[in-house]
This record gives C-alpha cells, sequence and structure tokens, in this order.
C-alpha cells in the first residue's frame, strides 16, 4: 500500500533524464479510468473502441466506477460484456442500508459480485497489473492500491463521503479516490511508454434538489472537476466524454447511452493519435510478450 501527499503525486517536468528514464518503464500502454458512477460504464465502451484499434493495456489503473471496470477488464472480462454483468447488478448497489451503519447505500453485495466475476481473491493475481485509487481519509492524502483483497479495494475507492461509510483497511479509513485524484494517472505514469486517460466525469449540468443526497453528489462532482487536471496533463492522451454532464451518477436509465457516448469519443480519439504517434504504432506492430 502506497500513501502519497499532493506534493509527491505530481507530474516532473519532461527534462532529457526523464525521458531517458522512458526507455526503463516496463510497460509499453497503460490506461487510466476515472471515477463517475453509473457514467462509468462509458469506460466499457472506450475500452471496446481501444480494444478494435488493435491496442491492449499492459497496465492498467481506476478510481471508482473506473476501479470496478478495471478489475472486471484486467480479470479478462471483455470490454462489451462489462456493461451487460455489472448493469443487472448495479441497482441492488443501490439499496438503502442506513440501519446497517453503512452510510445511505451499502456496498456488501458489490463486494461480492466483484470477486464472483474476476475469479481472484487478491488484486496481484489478475491478469493485468492494476492499481486503485483510493483516499486516505484519515491522513487526507491520495493512495493507491495494487495488491490485497480485490473486493475490499474496490469498494474504498467506490466509497463516496455520506453516501458510503469509509472502508476500513489495516487501521485506516478509506474513501473513494476521487476526493483527492479522480483520474488515477499519477499511480502508473512511471511505469508505462504511453498512457491513455479516459475522463466521464464532466461536471454535472442537471438542475440539482437540495437534498442531503444531492448535495453530497453536487459536492463531489465539483471535486473530481477540480482535481482532474494535473492527471489529464501526464497522460499522452485524453478521452473526454462532455456529452455525459446530462447524466446522473446513479440514473441507469441510459445506460445504454453512456456505453455508446464511451465508444464514439474513444473512437475518435483513437484514429487521430495512431495516426500522429511513432510510439503507438510501434505498440501496434509488436507482438505481445
Amino acid at each position: 500500500m502506497k500513501s502519497l501527499s499532493s506534493e509527491e503525486t505530481k507530474e516532473p517536468t519532461r527534462t532529457v533524464s526523464s525521458m531517458e528514464d522512458e526507455t526503463r518503464r516496463p510497460y509499453r500502454l497503460g490506461i487510466a479510468l476515472s471515477g463517475g458512477g453509473a457514467r462509468g460504464f462509458a469506460h466499457a465502451g472506450a475500452l471496446k473502441a481501444i480494444e478494435e484499434a488493435g491496442l491492449k493495456p499492459d497496465i492498467i489503473a481506476g478510481v471508482s466506477a473506473g476501479a470496478v471496470a478495471a478489475v472486471l477488464y484486467a480479470a479478462g472480462i471483455p470490454a462489451d460484456e462489462i456493461m451487460p454483468r455489472f448493469s443487472k447488478k448495479f441497482s441492488d448497489y443501490c439499496k438503502l442500508s442506513i440501519r446497517e451503519g453503512d452510510g445511505l447505500f451499502s456496498l456488501t453485495k458489490m463486494k461480492k459480485f466483484l470477486v464472483a466475476n474476476t475469479g481472484v481473491e487478491n488484486l496481484e493475481d489478475l491478469g493485468i497489473p492494476t492499481y486503485i485509487g483510493v483516499t486516505d481519509f484519515d491522513r487526507g492524502v491520495p493512495a493507491v492500491f495494487s495488491s490485497g483483497p480485490l473486493g475490499e479495494r474496490v469498494c474504498a475507492s467506490c466509497s463516496i463521503p455520506i453516501v458510503f461509510r469509509p472502508v476500513r483497511i489495516d487501521g485506516v479509513n478509506y474513501v473513494d479516490g476521487g476526493v483527492l485524484r479522480n483520474l488515477p494517472a499519477w499511480t502508473i505514469r512511471d511505469k508505462c511508454h504511453r498512457l491513455i486517460g479516459i475522463n466521464c466525469s464532466p461536471l454535472t449540468n442537471y438542475r440539482y434538489k437540495k437534498s442531503l443526497f444531492d448535495v453530497a453528489m453536487r459536492t463531489y462532482n465539483l471535486m473530481a472537476k477540480s482535481n482532474q487536471e494535473a492527471d489529464m496533463a501526464m497522460c499522452d492522451l485524453v478521452i473526454k466524454t462532455p456529452e455525459l454532464a446530462k447524466y446522473q451518477v446513479f440514473n441507469l436509465k441510459d445506460i445504454q447511452k453512456v456505453y455508446l457516448s464511451g465508444y464514439a469519443a474513444a473512437h475518435r480519439a483513437i484514429k487521430d493519435w495512431i495516426a500522429a504517434d511513432p510510439e503507438v504504432q510501434k505498440i501496434l506492430t509488436e507482438k505481445r510478450p
């Protein structure tokens, strides 16, 4: 488990020495997936488009909804199967459970779903190295998991404050990684030659109510918007989905449209990126180890 302050997670200026360091990065292509609730279904569409372009990540990172997509993909589930598998169960994870002491909603069923569908107990057993961004709620710093119980780590990354109870791991309380770093580029930037960031958390533009839940979600959206800029700057390509702003975080009725938006955005961006970047062309032509 690694916990870093904001100062330590800033991307350094690309000096000559840092460019030389790129040759020692062990992975060719990395993908970082942002948080976004139900809008995270856009990740499945984006991953599908990336696959169709002939690219496959050697390392992957995720926060919140992006963490769910990351572990399912790293477990070998095809991108076009992630949405139907998870959408059937998503509403179950939004059941009120105040009596259980889990905030407004419970993550117990999600933990079971993740273990059952990935087929592994621990992050390090996934087919692709996977990094899960979280927030150390006690110290107030971003942190990352790359090993240990998969369900517990991902649920910590999904634990939006007020909505969910913090997840306690080894005596430390963790909450949603999006509170401080919603796009986990910082967790794998120094490990891969090229990094794609997928941002499915544009600021929501719907008229929100003044209930506790809606205020909590609006606060989360504002935090995510403000803390993504540094991580987007670390990426070689950022796939943005501004059209997702009209969809609410826990609204399932438009998830097919969300999926297709992610696919379309990635399809457009990837085509131009491959044409412009010789390193990406090299990744496409090289055989995977």
